[in-house]
Formats: structure tokens, C-alpha cells, sequence
């Protein structure tokens, strides 16, 4: 029997091995096959036929490299690259996908990526961005495909950050935003289960699959306590909030039901030029880079007084993969301490494009959430103090860096349909 928290050991005989394969849908590793990409890749779990089987027909664990066998049945010694650490981020096609793979690559793992559907038109701008990073199809709607991407990928970690995450639209689509953001991350934690062979009476073994899940501020909704820390209670006002309570929770439970190591960062508002012009921050700062070029007036708006703790979306994939670096799994709050309003907001991204919003910025019910989040503001205090994050771009920084960013986007041609959007699953 496998050791609990590695992926199930395939059949070593070749023969049982490709039968396997022909009836679970995956690729045998005798023939190479194309990944998502069009990148030759060797097998079904994108490994070489040496790393399944040795001469002698004993199987080496994919996930150590072959450290277990034998010198003789593997030949040369692997190299660095084959020891590094492997993580598979869902939502890697959207701002905070984009910023971790980045993070991750640069740390010298091997980073792989969930894509939803046949043609995802935000592959393109991935692979523009980041190259080296394999992708594989996957669905958060559909169990069987995360357990076939796990089984294939075998990573080390798992990142989830795919949701439906703009919060208007959850009441629009909530019954969506339930499946995706809430039942979604059962499906994720399932696949990981599964692989890992674990069970009520089996627990994870030393090298099992770590977990992080991209909880949110927006589970505090209605806060009782302002900041809000690790203990404040939940109190969502939107279905994405109920969802993402939901994830949470389950999260929590399979820590302390299985053993797991799953852990939950609740990270309050992060932003970042590669944001989805749907969100707030990001239609401020295309819609002064419209009214400076001239090609608008006006921008509409809703509730001008909601504050929210605003921190860089780079600094926070940073504070995703200290916590799934800890020895044990804990949740953290992530944000800057710091609140400011939609009218400081605009103040400071009207400032950077030397205009005053005032002459531009129209007030519009339409805009209005049915039951709105009047403020939110982290104590980031456990994070600083126990995993030693702390956030590096100010929100002056922050604001003037997505007026400018848009400024050049839309000066050369560019689309704010070209930023990395709101559907990430």
C-alpha cells in the first residue's frame, strides 16, 4: 500500500498501466503526448517513462524524484530541476493566479496551472507573461477533472484561488457562485483526498499535498469588531461572502478531520494593474486614463463612502506561500491595517493624472450593492509577527501605479479587455 499523502501509485506493468490510462482517459507513457499548449510532454502524469518504471520493472515515486530506488535503475543522478517543488494554482489566469506563478517560478518551482474550457482567451496573455508555466484542463463544476489533473500533475502544493470572485455579480448568478467559490473548493479538497489515499483511518503521511485556500474579507461583511482579526466572527453580506465562508469552514474541517495540511488566508482588498476592469480600483484608474486622454468625461460610481483596506496583489501571493511554507497549517488575516474610502481612492488616481474628481465623478444608484459592506480594515498583526509578512507598496504607491499603468495601456492601442478578468475558474 502507498504511504497516505502521496498520489496512489500507478500499476508498474505496462501492459495493466496502458488499460489503466485507456479507460481513466489519461495518455500512456509510452507514447508522448501534447500538453494544453502544444508542449511536447512524456505520459499521462507528465513525467518520463524512467520516472514510472526502472529497468527492472520496480515503479519510483514520481514526486521524490526516484530517491527510493536503487542508483543503478535510474541512471544519472537527478538534476536540481527535477527536485524542485511542484505547485498547481487554480485560477492562474487571473490577477492573483498571474502574480503567484510568477512568485513561485522565481522560487524555482515547477508551477502548473488549471485551465477551464477548450479555448481560454486568457491563455495567451499567461504565456506572454510566464512561458515556463505547464497547464492542464480542469473544472471546479467537475470532480472527475480535478482528480485527473492531481493524479497527473502530483503536486507538492495546491493553491486555490480560481472563484467567481466580483461580488455585484454573486447576486446575479448565486446559484454559479455557490458551485464555483463554495462547493468548488470541496471538489478541490476531495481530488486532493483522493490521490492522497486518505481516509478516516489512514492519515496523511509526511510528504502529502499542502493546500491553500484564498479565503476572504468579505466573510466579515457585517463586522462586530473593527480591525477584524483571525477571531472575528463572520457575518457575509453577499452569496460570494456566504460562499467563501463555506470554503473556509471546509477548509478548517479537512485539517481537523483528515489531517491535512490545508490553510485558509483571509486576505482583504488587493489590487494591481492586471485587477479586472469590473472592480472598483480598476475602473477608477481606467476611467481617468479615458478623461485624460480624452476619449470620456464622465465616471459613474456607487457608494463613495465604503472603506476598504487596499494593499498590492503582488505582496499578497507572498503571504499565500509563507503560510503553506509553515510546519504547521494555520490561517492568517492579510492586509495593510491601513483603511481608505472610494473618495480617497479618487482622490489620489485623479491627482496622478493631474485632474480633480470632482469635475468628472457622477454618483449612481445603479452601482449600489443590495446590502452593502460599509468598511473593512485587517490586523495583520499574527501574520507580521508569526511568518514575518508585511505588505511593501503603499496605497499612494499602489494607486499611482495602476493610473499609470492604464495611462500606457490605452496611449498604445491597448484594450482594458486585455487585463486578466474576473472568471477565473
Amino acid at each position: 500500500m502507498p504511504a497516505a499523502g502521496r498520489a496512489v501509485p500507478i500499476e508498474t506493468d505496462p501492459l495493466t498501466f496502458l488499460a489503466a490510462n485507456i479507460i481513466t482517459g489519461h495518455a500512456s507513457p509510452l507514447t508522448p503526448q501534447r500538453d494544453y499548449e502544444g508542449d511536447w510532454c512524456a505520459g499521462g502524469i507528465g513525467r518520463s517513462v524512467r520516472d514510472v518504471t526502472s529497468a527492472t520493472g520496480r515503479r519510483i515515486c514520481c514526486r521524490d524524484g526516484g530517491r527510493h530506488a536503487h542508483p543503478a535503475e535510474i541512471g544519472p543522478r537527478p538534476t536540481e530541476a527535477a527536485l524542485s517543488r511542484r505547485a498547481l494554482i487554480t485560477g492562474i489566469t487571473g490577477q492573483d493566479g498571474s502574480y503567484l506563478a510568477e512568485h513561485l517560478t522565481a522560487q524555482g518551482y515547477e508551477v502548473w496551472g488549471l485551465v477551464r474550457g477548450q479555448q481560454n482567451p486568457r491563455v495567451r496573455q499567461l504565456r506572454q507573461l510566464l512561458g515556463d508555466v505547464r497547464l492542464i484542463r480542469g473544472d471546479l463544476l467537475d470532480q472527475g477533472s480535478l482528480i485527473s489533473a492531481v493524479e497527473r500533475v502530483q503536486p507538492d502544493e495546491v493553491y486555490n484561488l480560481a472563484a467567481i470572485s466580483y461580488v455585484p455579480m454573486s447576486w446575479q448568478q448565486a446559484e454559479l457562485t455557490g458551485e464555483v467559490t463554495g462547493v468548488g473548493v470541496l471538489r478541490v479538497l476531495e481530488a486532493i483526498r483522493v490521490c492522497s489515499g486518505i481516509s478516516a483511518s489512514r492519515s496523511p503521511g509526511r510528504g502529502q499535498i499542502r493546500f491553500y485556500q484564498a479565503s476572504s474579507s468579505e466573510m466579515f461583511g457585517m463586522v462586530r469588531e473593527s480591525p477584524q482579526t483571525e477571531q472575528t466572527p463572520f457575518h457575509p453580506r453577499s452569496p460570494y461572502g456566504v460562499a467563501k465562508a463555506y470554503g473556509h469552514f471546509l477548509t478548517q474541517n479537512y485539517r481537523e478531520s483528515y489531517g491535512m495540511f490545508a490553510v485558509s488566508g483571509i486576505l482583504f482588498n488587493h489590487e494591481s494593474p492586471r485587477r479586472g476592469p469590473e472592480f472598483v480600483t480598476r475602473k477608477i484608474s481606467l476611467g481617468v486614463a479615458k478623461i485624460k486622454l480624452g476619449y470620456e468625461r464622465q465616471l459613474r460610481l456607487g457608494n463613495l463612502s465604503a472603506r476598504r483596506d487596499w494593499g498590492f496583489a503582488g505582496d499578497y501571493v507572498r503571504a499565500m506561500h509563507l503560510m503553506i511554507g509553515q510546519d504547521e497549517p494555520v490561517d492568517y488575516v492579510i492586509g495593510t491595517g491601513v483603511t481608505h474610502s472610494v473618495e480617497d481612492l479618487l482622490e489620489q488616481a485623479f491627482k496622478a493624472a493631474g485632474l480633480d474628481w470632482r469635475d468628472h465623478v457622477v454618483t449612481d444608484a445603479a452601482f449600489i450593492r443590495p446590502a452593502e459592506v460599509d468598511k473593512l480594515c485587517a490586523d495583520p498583526a499574527q501574520a507580521r509577527d508569526q511568518i514575518g509578512w508585511e505588505p511593501k507598496i503603499g496605497f499612494e504607491e499602489l494607486v499611482a501605479m495602476m493610473v499609470e499603468a492604464d495611462l500606457e495601456l490605452l496611449s498604445s492601442g491597448g484594450h482594458a479587455e486585455d487585463s486578466f478578468g474576473i472568471d477565473t475558474w
